[in-house]
């Protein structure tokens, strides 16, 4: 099965919430720390008691490699066994690690990231070097049903330096960008109508919000930007379609709810803001 339907139907059957495990060590509460273990070995617990409290919740998982590199070996431990962990479960995981060089690095990339001691079932791309800096990731589509998701129209306020310029034609260069990932991903859609090749799109944007989705109705999003970045429920809903073909990231939201929630354990507080999120955007959706 493509991952790309996996994703769908785990989206259909929970919800569109994606939980970021972008953990660094300071998220952990200084009493929950275990003394005994490396930094990277409390990370991977940390973030072991989230899966387990938000997995009937959360349509997946996504990992950012940065916050475990920064650990170094021990930090990239905690990666790999988090992971494995995502994927042993069944549970769908998702690798942030934003790759984008010229095709025969690519595919070294893709080797690292699709097989190995790191594999996960999609990792996100950057696109600025050409289509040729994808196309060996679609090897992993074929045989593996793999998926990737390509930056579009991010989340943060840099978006606005490149991605928005406008092209002689009359279009941003994010559209340019999704146009031709869109059409690259034809050969590849799954059961459900939605390509292994998917778009970053940002919600904390929502100009064009619905022309975006219209215009791309077989591309699934990966929609970073909600809650500690701004993204609001209301927002977010207009780049679903029925609720589906798209995931909604929240990291710093869920794993520091814990904060917001007095006497509440971190687990379970990361259950709660899943809940209400979940909630929020189901709502959102039904007044669409």
């Amino acid at each position: 099965m493509l991952q790309v339907d996996r994703l769908y139907e785990a989206v259909a059957e929970k919800s569109p919430v994606c939980v970021g495990l972008d953990t660094d060590f300071s998220y952990i509460p200084e009493d929950k720390v275990d003394t005994t273990l490396t930094k990277g070995e409390n990370i991977f617990r940390f973030n072991r008691e989230i899966i387990e409290a938000t997995r009937g919740i959360a349509g997946c998982y996504k990992v950012q490699i940065a916050y475990y590199e920064s650990f170094g070996l021990d930090g990239m431990i905690a990666y790999k066994n988090t992971l494995d962990y995502l994927r042993r479960e069944g549970l769908v995981a998702i690798a942030d690690i934003k790759r984008g060089d010229i095709a025969k690095t690519a595919e070294m990339y893709a080797k690292a990231h699709f097989e190995g001691d790191f594999e996960a079932d999609f990792i996100t791309l950057a696109p600025y070097m050409g289509l040729d800096s994808i196309t060996p990731y679609t090897e992993y589509m074929k045989n593996k049903g793999k998926g990737v998701f390509v930056l579009c129209r991010t989340s943060n306020g840099g978006a606005k330096d490149f991605e928005y310029e406008k092209l002689a034609d009359g279009r941003h260069v994010y559209d340019l960008v999704g146009d031709k990932l869109n059409a690259m991903g034809r050969d590849y859609i799954g059961g459900h109508g939605y390509s292994s090749i998917g778009l970053v799109i940002g919600g904390t944007h929502i100009e064009e919000a619905k022309e975006i989705r219209a215009k791309y109705k077989d591309s699934f999003f990966l929609i970073p930007g909600y809650g500690a970045q701004g993204g609001k429920a209301e927002d977010i809903a207009q780049y679903l379609s029925a609720g589906n073909g798209g995931v909604v990231n929240s990291s710093r939201g869920v794993l520091l709810a814990y904060k917001k929630q007095p006497g509440v354990g971190y687990a379970e507080a990361a259950y709660n803001e899943c809940v209400n999120m979940k909630e929020a955007i189901a709502d959102a959706c039904s007044k669409l």
